[in-house]
């Protein structure tokens, strides 16, 4: 059982920056894809950024060129740096670990507001 721990949320004012990190609670193993995806209440959870074991790198439309995802491989820990916030990036924020199975962090709340 793979357990991701997350932090890095909470209130941001609209512009500003916010960074979550991401990492498998004791373990060092590399998964073939990490990320993060994004939920409000009664929609769909949308995918947000995602790296792979090889780099590739995948960002949805709403947020390129604001938000950067890497990988630390030292401390196997997914990042999410996110930059020009907007209201509309407000949603709980939950990474992600993939290889034959999918595994989900418990979701960290992103709130911008002024």
């Amino acid at each position: 059982q793979v357990t991701l721990v997350e932090s890095g949320g909470g209130l941001v004012q609209p512009g500003g920056s916010r960074r979550l990190s991401c990492a498998p609670s004791g373990h060092s193993r590399r998964f073939n894809s990490m990320g993060w995806y994004r939920q409000n209440p009664g929609k769909d959870r949308e995918l947000v950024a995602s790296i792979s074991l090889a780099g590739e790198i995948n960002y949805s439309d709403s947020v390129k060129g604001r938000f950067s995802i890497f990988m630390d491989n030292t401390e196997n820990t997914v990042y999410l740096r996110m930059t020009s916030l907007k209201f509309e990036d407000t949603a709980v924020y939950f990474c992600y670990a993939a290889d034959i199975f999918t595994y989900w962090g418990q979701g960290t709340q992103v709130t911008v507001a002024s």
